[in-house]
């Protein structure tokens, strides 16, 4: 137990930081004044400088330092600072240094950091050798005042501290890539967990006290690091479960991670360990998944507060200390030899730099040269070189008078470090062309500013509309709503401008890959808060995508997610060698034994549950006496005793195994479990016959030496308790089984989501074709994978994916309740009490989904026309289609339909997995209007249970576009055309209509999901509520387009023209705000409106004409 943390030493007291001790009474409440005053002065220089941090500092380090020079001179003055000068220095540094490095640890990229580990722990391990080595003997050398030999250690361990926060300051300012600054950040923590190490063991005096030498010195130091590291990575689960909890609130989350953190400190050093390295390790351990959203961005703006406040607290703590010293300890030397150590720090880094450039340059194909001299600069010392200051006076063998001057000369080396190595940082990094822009880069930041600019036309455009806003000057909002970007060229030489100015492809793609994989994060981190994702699959995904976003032109693939997870793991080869061990009883017929009583009478004893047991039972009671036989002493004294007992329980084997031949016959040998038995049997016969033969023959070695060994045979008597626990072991690998699988359903599920949003954003992206084509490709195909792996994952474990899709639809509906609540509430149509009470109750059902079941049995084929949308769940329709429908089965390769065919019928999928060849959709538009949309390039989706296939060509009677291929064995249920249709004229016009605007839905939101994204436009609401209609045009029909009343107009089929300006649409398209009347112009037209505002329910809603609405490169959509 480190005791220096609670209690100085017995008889002993703390010593003053500096200064002479008081010999009068003092009051604390003076101290309170000095502290208020300080953090109110901070906080003032700090809005008046708002980016010189480094003058700041100087300004309270140099008023400290006044304050401290008035204090040694005047009794009043020192009234006020004596509480501080008593303070001991441990106490400082256990009070301010917990929140800091915390919050550094929890600003590092864990994800990054945890790809080039060992690589950033030699990088650690170098730098702080280098320091500890060259800074020594510097100080030991120029240094005129008599500091011992550990002196010197200790202040070049702590000089050489860089600080994790100051130290990235500069490079943050700059956009430069976070890769550099988590090297530099991980640098600067393993740096200070070993420090903070060394100096603990100093505070313990272990190198004093132990006996056991360097072994025993590194053994406990090793331990102390991973108890350390273990402490905290359980500290950072119980943090997460807290900031996790739906019932927590800020207030609450914020008080409780702060006090976390402390508290985390302060045990782990009570036992011994380093609290440093345990808050490393919180920091490390929790990311922005950890928090509920928004909560990390409260948390860190408050940990951003209290460091700050800590920070002017620290450096003027530390100028009131130096004051306190007497100045005759100051003199020219004393510059000069700062100037020395400021020379040897850099000159430190330079060389750290150096040796470390090949790992640098294995990390990041990113890193040269000139980001070398970059890094050289950033060995900038903070606030942990400080804190660390007063010990080394307390911890030296030699006691000098001037303690002040350690304090001394690491506060003005922090200083000009802050000062001066991050201007040349900033400097260096423009200079080399490190700040400048690439071109792709600017490209790509172009296209989103002209996005941008065209939403806000757009905007511009539909506020002209407003009558209230008739007379605004519109050309003044266009003025100064206007953004303009001039791609500038300033940082770049002239060569690399001719480089840069025509990039060819492989540079764009590259640009654009990174792109997308900072999309693909926000879209997991997107979907983990809407309760899409679970944390753990986000979580997952993330670390994925970083790891592989450094290799240079690597799209992530589902198959690499697979092998950074892997699904299919140990458990199920463990699962499968407990099925394998698995004790079955064979129970034998009653027929041959005919009126035999004896045989029927031995045949209910061995296949009845209580033979069983006392079978487990009589190897229990064997447990005493084996280790009795074990031990030598017991086994001399109870010889006979043992002799018996052995007899007995062999006996009993004996009984047991021959009951079991009586019944089983040969078949009792068919049985592992009974083998091993008749083994064991054997093998105690065995034993008894030769300690039989040793009684005989007590002289003879060899015999006494085989009952030894036998004897030790008797172990495997208790092999077959295993059969009590193997059931238990398969239940628990089942459930981790189906947790990982569901693991990696919702992760591939997730992948496949992100694929499709970043679909969305490929223009914002490049604005250069071919880049657009290939990614197009790329997303294409990896979205592709990923669902055809979603349906063999839903084919092989229909029961867990059942469950998982069960339990999203129950949070996605209370989630969706829950922004219900927040709206009813911020409108005043309840109060703000019988929210909390509401909130209180559907948090409740969202915690209890913890406790949802692992998997639920598929439901029977007729209850899948329930999931059908268009029938709407209602008992007339289904009960009609479940007569006409029939179970279809195909086995693997089988085709279900061929591209060209006359359809037969639709299929609704209930199990397997189908793939699906088309060729490029028409949407129904003529060949002569597309020309540039011919392409030989054929489409591929799959479909698995809940997809439909060929309902789009059933409800058109033409030819199939596409082929469906059998992946597996398939299930479906199917339903005829001519059974279809006569559904058609029962229900007339009604179902027809429904299935046009479930299809019309399926296009609007597959290709404008982003423009949609605020409309709340489900199938059932749009029934209910007319929210949107479909609209139907034949060749040269026209109809007028009312942009009061309609939102959207979107073409899902067919084309139409402008009759104003003649200007062609071609399905699918969003038709534009200046559109006011369309013609069709193919011989089938499909239009979906979506209403500007809630109309009149209109119970004769009809969809005009018959026709086919097709849904692009898929032609089947989700029913559930």
């Amino acid at each position: 137990m480190n005791s220096s943390f609670w209690a100085q030493r017995e008889g002993s007291k703390p010593d003053l930081l500096c200064g002479r001790s008081a010999d009068y009474t003092f009051r604390k409440e003076h101290f309170i004044t000095l502290l208020c005053s300080t953090v109110a002065l901070g906080g003032l220089l700090r809005a008046c400088l708002k980016n010189s941090e480094v003058i700041v500092l100087t300004i309270l380090s140099l008023s400290g330092f006044v304050i401290g020079y008035l204090a040694y001179n005047f009794v009043e003055v020192h009234q006020i600072v004596y509480p501080l000068l008593r303070t001991p220095s441990f106490s400082l540094y256990c009070y301010f240094s917990p929140l800091i490095i915390f919050m550094a640890a929890l600003d590092v990229d864990f994800y990054i950091l945890k790809n080039m580990l060992w690589q950033v722990f030699l990088t650690g391990l170098i730098s702080f050798s280098t320091a500890l080595i060259i800074i020594g003997y510097v100080v030991l050398k120029f240094n005129k005042d008599s500091w011992d030999l550990q002196s010197c250690l200790l202040f070049s361990m702590t000089l050489g501290i860089t600080d994790p926060i100051n130290s990235v300051n500069s490079l943050k300012t700059l956009g430069i890539s976070n890769i550099h600054a988590d090297i530099i950040r991980g640098e600067s923590m393993i740096i200070c967990g070993l420090t903070s190490i060394v100096f603990g063991i100093f505070r313990t005096n272990l190198f004093h006290i132990s006996t056991f030498g360097e072994l025993h010195i590194v053994v406990s130091l090793s331990l102390d690091i991973l108890g350390s590291i273990i402490c905290g990575y359980w500290c950072a689960r119980i943090i997460e479960f807290i900031l996790t909890d739906y019932f927590s609130n800020t207030r609450t989350n914020v008080i409780l991670c702060i006090s976390m953190v402390y508290m985390t400190f302060y045990i782990v050093e009570f036992l011994g360990m380093s609290g440093m390295v345990a808050l490393i390790a919180v920091g490390l351990n929790l990311d922005s998944l950890s928090f509920k959203p928004r909560m990390e961005f409260i948390i860190t703006k408050f940990l951003i507060m209290f460091s700050s406040v800590y920070q002017h607290l620290i450096y003027t703590f530390f100028g009131i200390v130096i004051g306190c010293g007497e100045m005759k300890y100051f003199g020219f030397h004393t510059v000069v030899f700062m100037l020395i150590l400021f020379t040897t720090v850099n000159l430190v880094r330079l060389l750290t730099v150096v040796l470390v450039s090949p790992i640098l340059m294995h990390l990041s194909y990113e890193y040269n040269w000139r980001w070398g001299v970059v890094i050289a600069w950033s060995g900038i010392k903070g606030i942990f070189s400080l804190l660390l200051a007063p010990d080394i006076h307390n911890l030296a063998e030699q006691k000098i008078e001037s303690p002040q001057m350690f304090i001394l000369y690491i506060q003005v080396i922090s200083l000009m470090t802050m000062g001066i190595n991050s201007y040349m940082m900033t400097y260096s990094a423009r200079t080399l062309g490190l700040c400048a822009i690439s071109l792709p880069r600017q490209m790509a930041m172009q296209n989103a500013i002209n996005h941008i600019q065209e939403i806000i036309q757009n905007t511009i455009t539909l506020f002209k509309t407003e009558k209230i806003l008739t007379n605004v000057n519109w050309t003044l909002v266009e003025e100064k709503t206007k953004i303009e970007y001039n791609i500038s060229f300033s940082h770049l030489s002239h060569d690399k401008k001719e480089k840069e100015e025509s990039p060819t492809d492989e540079v764009l793609i590259e640009e654009a890959r990174l792109h997308v994989a900072i999309i693909q994060m926000r879209s997991f981190e997107k979907q983990c808060n809407d309760g899409i994702l679970s944390v753990e699959a986000a979580r997952i995904l993330i670390g994925a995508a970083k790891s592989y976003c450094p290799i240079q032109g690597k799209f992530m693939s589902i198959y690499d997610v697979s092998t950074y997870v892997r699904a299919r793991s140990w458990l199920v080869k463990f699962k499968n060698m407990l099925t394998f061990l698995e004790y079955h009883k064979d129970e034998a017929s009653l027929v041959p034994f005919g009126n035999n009583k004896f045989l029927i009478f031995v045949h209910h004893i061995v296949f009845s549950e209580e033979f069983e047991y006392t079978g487990h039972i009589i190897r229990f009671m064997y447990i005493f006496p084996m280790i009795m036989h074990l031990w030598p002493m017991a086994r001399e004294l109870n010889v006979s005793g043992l002799i018996l007992v052995n007899y007995y329980f062999v006996i009993l084997y004996i009984l047991e195994s021959a009951l079991k031949i009586i019944i089983l016959k040969r078949k009792y040998f068919r049985q592992h479990w009974n083998i091993l038995e008749f083994f064991i049997m054997l093998i105690g016969i065995v034993d008894i016959f030769c300690i039989y033969f040793v009684r005989l023959r007590p002289d003879n070695l060899i015999l006494v030496q085989i009952i030894v060994i036998i004897g030790y045979f008797r172990i495997i008597r208790f092999i077959p308790l295993i059969k009590m626990i193997i059931p238990l072991l398969i239940h628990i690998a089942d459930v981790q089984i189906k947790k990982r699988l569901s693991l990696m359903y919702s992760i591939t599920k997730g992948y496949a989501k992100s694929q499709e949003d970043t679909k969305f954003l490929i223009e914002q992206i490049s604005s250069r074709e071919s880049i657009n084509q290939k990614l197009y490709e790329i997303l294409e195909t990896n979205k592709r994978d990923a669902v055809k792996e979603l349906g063999l994952i839903e084919h092989e474990h229909r029961d867990v994916v059942i469950a998982l899709k069960t339990r999203q639809a129950i949070q996605n509906v209370i989630a969706k309740a829950l922004k219900n609540l927040t709206f009813l509430w911020s409108r005043g149509i309840i109060d703000k009490h019988e929210s909390v009470v509401i909130n209180k109750v559907l948090l409740t059902k969202i915690k209890a989904l913890n406790n949802f079941p692992m998997a639920i049995p598929p439901p029977t084929p007729e209850k899948y026309l329930h999931n059908i949308l268009w029938l709407e769940n209602k008992d007339i329709l289904i009960q009609f289609f479940k007569e006409r429908a029939k179970l279809a089965y195909f086995d693997y390769g089988d085709v279900i339909c061929k591209e060209g065919e006359m359809p037969q019928g639709i299929y609704l999928i209930i199990s397997g997995l189908a793939v699906l060849h088309s060729s490029p959709p028409t949407f129904g538009i003529d060949s002569s209007l597309q020309p540039d949309r011919e392409s030989k390039t054929m489409f591929t989706e799959y479909c698995t249970s809940g997809d439909i296939i060929g309902e789009l060509s059933c409800l058109l009677k033409r030819e199939i576009e596409y082929t469906a291929i059998c992946e597996t064995i398939l299930q479906a249920c199917f339903i005829s055309l001519e059974d279809l249709y006569e559904g058609f004229d029962v229900f007339w016009p009604s179902l027809e209509y429904k299935i046009w605007l479930k299809l019309a839905l399926s296009t609007a939101y597959q290709y404008f999901e982003s423009s949609l994204i605020d409309e709340d436009l489900t199938f059932q609401k749009c029934v209910a509520l007319n929210l949107a209609c479909v609209k139907t045009l034949s060749s040269y029909n026209e109809m007028t387009i009312d942009n009061a009343t309609m939102k959207f107009v979107i073409v899902v089929y067919g084309s139409v023209i402008d009759t104003k300006t003649e200007v062609p649409y071609l399905a699918p398209c969003i038709l534009p705000k200046t559109c006011e009347q369309v013609q069709g112009t193919s011989d089938l037209c499909k239009l979906l409106v979506i209403q500007a505002s809630e109309p009149v329910k209109n119970k004769n809603s009809k969809g005009v004409g018959k026709g086919q609405c097709i849904s692009g490169r898929k032609t089947i959509e989700k029913e559930f």
